[in-house]
């Protein structure tokens, strides 16, 4: 990095501390220091310990289970970091919550991607950083600059070792066509997608599948992975249209509710995320293996503080 004089200052709070230290050892630079307490009532309670005075902040936190702890810890550090005279309070938020509530689908509803987009900037943010938003369209949400760093690229090389002869990528359902198309280009292989509906949340039915799988290794391809109904079902199905083998990927692994168990008596053989979330024990799968995103945010980091172009990581092999 161009600058030498530790006006540049990484921090972490409680969601995702070991990828924080596993950035802060590609950086070079330490993290800085700082508690996070509760009062009696479970208020949460931050104190910087060090002085950051005209530095460049970057604050690492993911705002997943428990979403509302995590999201108000990230809130309460950055004011506190704004109150303490940061120069640039810069939200380093691998996976980004409250975002599949990204539009009015029906009356009386909230848009949660767009009120946490306002409380951030009210609190003080001044950029964000991030990968694979639910909707891209979230970026316009904010008045600060975003950087939406994609999860395609990390997923995509793991899947490049494997036989290409007979990989299929699959979409689980029509928003996900242009996800898995980048996913196939650069594999050079082909897709497919299912025709699915939601007869109520966090339920789905596969009502076609798009495309020929038959005699092929497929591989669904998505953003999350929430309670795996999705990919259970299609697992299900895409066997029964002749898939030889089922895998699926995602950037984030929500892995909520029943979705160990669906995932562990599902079709899938293999299941490859990425380490945006921090997945507690009784959320580990013995067929899931976890792909580091440190790297690529260490990297978009320091293009950050030193006013280089970001640009060229969104598709960075």
């Amino acid at each position: 990095m161009k600058n030498t004089n530790q006006k540049i200052k990484l921090f972490t709070l409680n969601s995702n501390s070991c990828l924080a230290e596993e950035i802060a050892k590609h950086t070079g630079i330490p993290l800085g220091s700082c508690s996070v307490k509760k009062f009696s009532d479970g208020e949460i309670q931050i104190n910087i310990e060090e002085s950051i005075r005209g530095c460049d902040i970057f604050v690492i936190q993911s705002t997943s289970d428990p979403i509302n702890e995590n999201l108000m810890e990230l809130l309460i550090m950055i004011d506190a970091l704004k109150r303490a005279s940061a120069k640039n309070i810069n939200v380093v938020i691998p996976y980004y919550g409250y975002a599949r509530q990204d539009r009015k689908a029906s009356a009386r509803e909230p848009i949660t991607a767009k009120l946490v987009a306002n409380l951030l900037e009210t609190a003080g943010a001044s950029r964000v950083l991030t990968i694979d938003l639910h909707a891209p369209q979230i970026q316009g949400f904010f008045d600060v600059p975003v950087d939406q760093l994609l999860g395609v690229p990390i997923l995509s090389n793991y899947f490049r070792q494997k036989n290409k002869n007979d990989l299929i990528i699959v979409a689980p359902d029509n928003g996900g066509v242009y996800r898995a198309r980048k996913m196939a280009e650069r594999l050079n292989v082909p897709i497919a997608f299912l025709d699915k509906r939601r007869p109520e949340p966090n339920s789905v039915e596969v009502m076609n599948i798009i495309g020929d799988v038959g005699n092929k290794h497929a591989v669904i391809i998505d953003d999350i992975i929430d309670t795996a109904g999705t990919i259970k079902v299609a697992s299900r199905v895409l066997k029964q249209y002749g898939a030889r083998k089922v895998s699926a990927c995602c950037t984030h692994p929500v892995l909520s509710g029943p979705a160990v168990e669906r995932i562990e008596s599902s079709e899938i053989e293999e299941l490859v995320v990425t380490n945006t979330i921090s997945l507690p024990n009784e959320k580990q799968i013995d067929n899931m293996t976890t792909l580091s995103v440190a790297p690529l945010l260490a990297e978009a980091i320091k293009r950050v503080y030193d006013n280089l172009s970001v640009s060229e990581l969104f598709e960075k092999s």
